[in-house]
């Protein structure tokens, strides 16, 4: 919207500025950051009063979450809302790949806050239909892979880039909608199952964000994808717009999210976010880079997925408990320190998929 604003420039003077995706980066994560801190605490004490006795406590989980009852959630709304308000206020919305991105995560998100209000309700951890949701999910991501891959330059259309390699395409032809789907998804759920302690997974996610929105920026600019033997997809620098947003609306939940935790982001948070990641990755074209980048997310759902298959198969299980951060809880770590150690290894792995644009 304040792009707009351009129009009455001549040139040099105050106006210009707002033709720059980095000063406009640099208003999104402020904006974000602000409206998290101002409407922070208001929204939890709404949610609070709303809510009664918050978000219901898996009986069969570790001991020391019960302290944790009482505890709102919900708490997703306010960076998704954040994330709006700066997206909208600082992005060029006549750029497809910003709308792509913005209504997948707004409809992941209404999908979670289905499935929360659902749980806080009827005061059980059920809430929708895992069916529904996975269905609904899918749908979504489909929409958008579609629309992603329509708007891709012709020679990058249905095309599978790989890291590392500079020439090497894999045209999946139509099989790319589905597998958009798979990433945008996976991504969501990945996200969803890591969200188990305080803080665990917004700083996972805003780092992610942050390694995508350098992504974007250089696929989208010319002169970095020409130096560095990167793919360029004209458009989707538009992009670190969103991501800088989603940094400043997670670092202003992460201020009330903080152990010991005031709300929780929810489903409706950790859905919403993972299948933003998912997105921006499908229209830069680094869905392996996001493998990488979120190897966190993809640990945490794979120790899931482990988990089940191998009690059916034999009745016994690999972790103590799944996802693998509450494995680690019954080993004995304390709450801070698997949350601490969890970023640090994700800063690493998001440093590890920067390199992908240079190691070519």
């Amino acid at each position: 919207m304040l792009y707009m604003l351009t129009e009455f420039s001549g040139g040099g003077d105050f106006f210009n500025l707002f033709r720059y995706i980095t000063f406009r980066a640099g208003g999104a994560f402020l904006t974000a950051l602000i409206f998290g801190f101002m409407f922070g605490q208001p929204l939890i004490n709404i949610l609070r009063r709303r809510q009664g006795k918050g978000q219901p406590i898996r009986d069969d989980g570790p001991a020391t979450h019960f302290a944790k009852a009482g505890t709102p959630t919900m708490g997703g709304l306010l960076i998704l809302s954040a994330l709006l308000v700066s997206t909208l206020l600082w992005a060029r919305l006549d750029n497809p790949y910003v709308w792509i991105v913005l209504l997948v995560t707004l409809a992941f998100g209404l999908i979670g806050f289905a499935d929360d209000y659902a749980k806080v309700t009827k005061q059980n951890t059920k809430g929708v239909s895992g069916k529904v949701r996975f269905g609904a999910g899918l749908l979504i991501a489909a929409l958008a892979s579609f629309a992603a891959a329509s708007f891709h330059p012709a020679d990058l259309t249905n095309q599978l880039a790989f890291p590392f390699l500079k020439d090497l395409l894999l045209n999946l032809s139509w099989f790319f909608v589905p597998f958009g789907m798979i990433v945008i998804v996976g991504a969501a759920n990945a996200v969803n199952l890591t969200d188990g302690l305080d803080g665990l997974a917004i700083m996972p996610v805003m780092i992610a964000a942050g390694t995508f929105g350098v992504i974007a920026y250089v696929v989208g600019n010319s002169v970095y994808t020409n130096y560095l033997g990167v793919h360029f997809v004209p458009g989707t620098g538009e992009l670190l717009i969103f991501c800088a947003a989603l940094f400043g609306g997670g670092m202003g939940f992460l201020w009330y999210n903080a152990p010991p935790a005031a709300v929780f982001m929810g489903d409706t948070g950790s859905l919403a976010l993972g299948g933003a990641l998912g997105a921006i990755a499908v229209c830069t074209k680094h869905e392996i880079v996001l493998a990488i980048v979120g190897g966190l997310f993809v640990v945490e759902a794979l120790s899931v997925i482990i988990q089940v298959l191998y009690f059916k198969r034999t009745g016994k299980r690999v972790f103590l408990m799944a996802p693998i951060h509450h494995h680690f809880e019954k080993k004995g770590w304390a709450e801070p320190q698997i949350v601490i150690r969890f970023w640090i290894i994700s800063l690493i792995l998001a440093l590890i998929g920067l390199a992908t644009l240079k190691v070519r």
